[in-house]
């Protein structure tokens, strides 16, 4: 592992991210390598199925507001909320990339609703 190899994912993620964000959702075309593997449920394997499932879901109409990214090596952990329309509070979202030469070859995440505030004085975010 390398900063610099740390460096270049963290950015490729950031840079991926932004767009994604602005519902430019063929930036995964190039982001993601064509044997990509998914690892949460009910999310296809694959480029090209994982872009046909994930440009219909949610997170494709969503504001997506990122709170933290932390990298090392192929690793890139991103941190953000993503308010659906219509909703007040939105979804905490943490999305772990793993990079090789430049694309994204697997994804894990975990999804949590943001609950009232009262009953997190602390913050979810």
């Amino acid at each position: 592992m390398t900063s610099t190899e740390t460096e270049r994912n963290r950015q490729l993620a950031l840079d991926g991210f932004a767009e994604f964000a602005r519902g430019n959702t063929a930036v995964l075309h190039t982001l993601l390598r064509e044997d990509f593997v998914e690892h949460s449920p009910g999310n296809p394997s694959g480029r090209d199925a994982f872009i046909a499932h994930i440009t219909k879901a949610p997170v494709a109409r969503a504001r997506l507001e990122l709170k933290r990214t932390i990298a090392e090596g192929p690793y890139v952990v991103m941190h953000y909320l993503m308010i659906e329309p219509g909703q007040e509070r939105g979804t905490a979202v943490v999305d772990i990339w793993r990079f090789e030469d430049g694309q994204i070859v697997e994804h894990w995440d975990v999804v949590q609703p943001v609950p009232d505030p009262g009953s997190v004085p602390n913050g979810m975010l």
